[in-house]
């Protein structure tokens, strides 16, 4: 019943962002800041009262964690730790502060993934009420502000993420190279954006650099014809981009290796490539992983199941790569559905990136989209029935739950064809600015001229 009225909530809170009253960014945030506040103390309260406890296992992971890291041992002593020891370093002041210190900081990850949500849907030329009420789809989401305060890190990665893509958009290069770098050792999956983000990087879209000379005209079909594109591909602002992110990436990964050796390499890494999670979740692969979890070629399927995922994801970055926002949001959104293990956690992953592609889709929430968000919740209230039966009444339902999986992974696949066919696609950059792309919409909208200003922002 709480999952049903959870998901309640979030529907009519889509509803009403929709036609939220005007409301000032800085109330949004202070509001969404007390409200997650508000939970941190019931969170507590719940902790010392009740069996069932609001704080979710995987936070009493990274303290244990934390605390072996103060004691100057490793942080992967605590079994189940599959993380970068960054985290657990950064975990410290549970151990010394407060135990809660760290939901605080998811907290405030929170506040500030809302708050770069809003500052790039108007540098993108988005009208600011309408900035503020998209926002509020993150800021006011109760699931977002429940992960977050059971003490899910999610929250950490979402704000490293926007903030490098806020930055790419802001031009500060080098900062956003460097927190790439970061993000990827945080934890993998980031990785995917690379092809993106090169393909943004175009010399004359994201400098305004002319190209000098006039270039031959080759057939599509003829070998000069990609061995040209592919060379002026490698362009000095993609080199410098690899060298400072991988840079940076392979520094932190030398020092964990340094101080942890061969254990942190098989721990933050090498677990979720080969990992054989044989419990029931969402993914479409795990029955096949249950019914073959000791078979000595498993983890040769377990491998071989991540190339449509990669296949799937490469193919959107490239395709979208100059629409940045878009093409991490779909990405991510593939890269969930086709993973190996998918809970509820990984929704976080694009649900971040969610407020800043809706601009520019031709769905209307009123009836389409409504009808998207209510497949996308059935296929999961289908699921979890089965697994409540699995896990709470002891019935063997792990074929009903891969059933389930199905009918999820379809609706998925669904929403996301959707997506991209009503998908009007803009490049984020042209002549090295900012292409103010929605100013332009609601100018022509309400009829006035589109050459009474620039096409373009002020950043350069």
């Amino acid at each position: 019943m709480r999952f049903f009225f959870t998901l309640l909530i979030i529907i009519l809170l889509t509803a009403i962002t929709m036609h939220l009253p005007r409301l000032s960014f800085t109330t949004l945030c202070l509001l969404s800041l007390l409200i997650r506040l508000g939970m941190l103390i019931y969170g507590e309260w719940q902790d010392a009262h009740m069996q069932v406890k609001y704080t979710d296992i995987d936070y009493k992971v990274f303290s244990d964690a934390a605390c072996f890291v103060t004691k100057g041992e490793s942080p992967y002593k605590r079994a189940t730790y599959r993380y970068t020891p960054l985290l657990a370093f950064l975990l410290t002041p549970n151990i010394y502060i407060h135990k809660s210190f760290g939901k605080f900081l998811f907290v405030i990850a929170d506040i500030v993934v809302g708050i770069l949500i809003h500052r790039i849907l108007c540098l993108r030329g988005l009208h600011d009420q309408k900035a503020v009420n998209y926002s509020a789809m993150w800021l006011l989401n109760p699931v977002v502000a429940n992960i977050s305060t059971r003490g899910n890190a999610e929250s950490l990665l979402g704000a490293m993420i926007l903030l490098t893509l806020y930055w790419v958009l802001v031009k500060k290069f080098f900062a956003a190279s460097i927190l790439y770098g970061i993000s990827v050792h945080f934890k993998i999956y980031p990785i995917i954006y690379a092809i993106p983000l090169l393909v943004l990087l175009d010399d004359e879209d994201y400098w305004g650099l002319r190209r000098k000379g006039k270039e031959k005209e080759h057939d599509r079909n003829s070998l000069k014809y990609w061995t040209g594109k592919l060379v002026r591909f490698v362009s000095p602002t993609r080199i410098r981009f690899a060298l400072i992110s991988g840079g940076v990436f392979f520094l932190l990964n030398g020092i964990m290796y340094y101080l942890y050796s061969l254990e942190f390499v098989n721990e933050t890494y090498l677990y979720h490539v080969t990992r054989k999670d044989h419990r029931h979740n969402f993914s479409l692969w795990f029955y096949y992983i249950y019914l073959t979890f000791d078979a000595s070629k498993s983890s040769i399927m377990a491998l071989l199941a991540f190339l449509p995922q990669i296949s799937i994801v490469t193919l959107l970055g490239i395709v979208f790569g100059k629409d940045i926002f878009f093409a991490c949001f779909v990405q991510t959104f593939a890269f969930v559905i086709y993973n190996k293990v998918c809970t509820s956690q990984y929704f976080m992953w694009y649900i971040c990136l969610f407020p800043l592609i809706i601009q520019s889709t031709t769905i209307r929430f009123f009836y389409k989209g409504l009808f998207m968000l209510l497949t996308w919740i059935v296929g999961q209230a289908l699921w979890l029935y089965q697994a409540y039966n699995l896990e709470f009444l002891g019935e063997n339902t792990f074929f009903n739950i891969w059933l389930a999986s199905i009918v999820f992974f379809a609706a998925n696949i669904w929403i996301l064809t959707e997506i991209v066919q009503n998908h009007v696609y803009e490049k984020c950059f042209g002549l090295g600015k900012v292409r103010n792309v929605w100013k332009i919409r609601e100018d022509i909208t309400n009829g006035q001229s589109s050459n009474s200003g620039s096409k373009y922002s002020v950043y350069s």
